[in-house]
């Protein structure tokens, strides 16, 4: 017997019902596939027309002008213009009256005194006049020191030797000095003996050097005055001296009437006009304007196409087989439900 399916669309989503003339019992709702995944993204639709620019809008007041830039430096002057032509020479005016006569200048200063002559010869010498009484004597003068001793004379010859005494004690050893310790007594003298001849005088030690030499007596009084020669000759007279400087300026005189001005001479051409000072510093820009109101908005472009349907994930597996035939009324209603 061939068997007759029959499927019946139910109510909920994505359930079928199969029947068989031969199945058993329905099997319950089998697991969901899971979803397959996402399809790509449909290419980017192109970018509808730009609307229409809006209206400009009104054009805000106008800002406040910025204060002047400062002003810049002159520009240097021109080269001065060729003098005019010199006008002619007016009338000379007439002669104003003579100004009083000014103040005696201050006399000059007195000139350098002129070069001496020459001295004039010699007077004759007066006689000399009588000789002053000598002066006390100045005191003598300190002695000069002791001239060194003169050498030792030759030692005669020995006499002969008397008997020795007896030693005496020796005397204590004298400091290590230049002064000679004091001598221990002497011993008893021997004998003398025979006394040998004299030496011959050694030579004279050389002498001291002079003391200083004693203070000066006082001068004596001085004596008369002899009688004055005969004054010489008279020099020359020197040359006379630089004339001094002279004195200052009088007073001037007080100023005679002006005479009438002379005609006016013809003006020189203008000299080129010198160059432009620097322009001065921009002022500061003035507010800004009130901005215009924006434009309507352009019409939005078509819509690009719908991306592609993602790929229908893998069937769940098979529920569990249905109910027989005869239950088949019943689902009928079921499924009409």
């Amino acid at each position: 017997m061939t068997p007759t399916i029959i499927v019946v669309e139910s109510i909920t989503p994505q359930v079928s019902v199969t029947f068989s003339a031969d199945q058993g019992p329905q099997g319950g709702q089998g697991a969901t596939g899971p979803t397959g995944p996402t399809g790509a993204t449909g290419p980017q639709g192109p970018t509808g027309s730009t609307g229409a620019t809006g209206a400009t809008g009104a054009t805000g007041s106008t800002g406040a002008t910025g204060s002047t830039g400062a002003t810049g430096s002159t520009g240097p002057t021109g080269p001065t213009g060729s003098t005019g032509a010199q006008g002619a020479t007016g009338p000379t005016g007439a002669t104003g009256p003579t100004g009083a006569t000014g103040a005696t200048g201050n006399t000059g200063a007195t000139g350098a005194t002129g070069n001496t002559g020459p001295t004039g010869p010699q007077g004759a010498t007066g006689n000399t006049g009588a000789t002053g009484p000598t002066g006390p004597t100045g005191a003598t003068g300190e002695t000069g020191p002791t001239g060194p001793t003169g050498s030792q004379g030759a030692t005669g010859p020995t006499g002969p030797t008397g008997s020795v005494g007896p030693t005496g004690p020796t005397g204590p050893t004298g400091a290590a000095s230049t002064v000679p310790g004091p001598t221990g007594p002497t011993g008893p003298t021997g004998a003398t003996g025979a006394t040998g001849a004299t030496g011959a005088q050694g030579p004279t030690g050389a002498t001291g050097p002079t003391g200083p030499a004693g203070a000066t007596g006082a001068t004596g009084a001085t004596g008369p005055q002899g009688p004055t020669g005969a004054t010489g000759a008279t020099g020359d007279t020197g040359a006379t001296g630089p004339t001094g400087p002279a004195g200052a300026t009088g007073a001037t005189g007080a100023q005679g009437p002006t005479g009438p001005t002379g005609a006016t001479g013809a003006t020189g051409a203008a000299g080129p006009t010198g160059a432009t000072g620097a322009t001065g510093a921009q002022g500061a820009t003035g507010p800004t304007g009130a901005t215009g109101s924006t434009g309507a908005t352009g019409d939005t472009g078509p819509t690009g196409p719908s991306g592609a349907t993602g790929a229908t994930g893998p069937t769940g597996p098979t529920g569990a087989t249905g109910a027989s035939a005869t239950a088949l009324p019943d689902i009928l209603m079921l499924g009409g439900m």
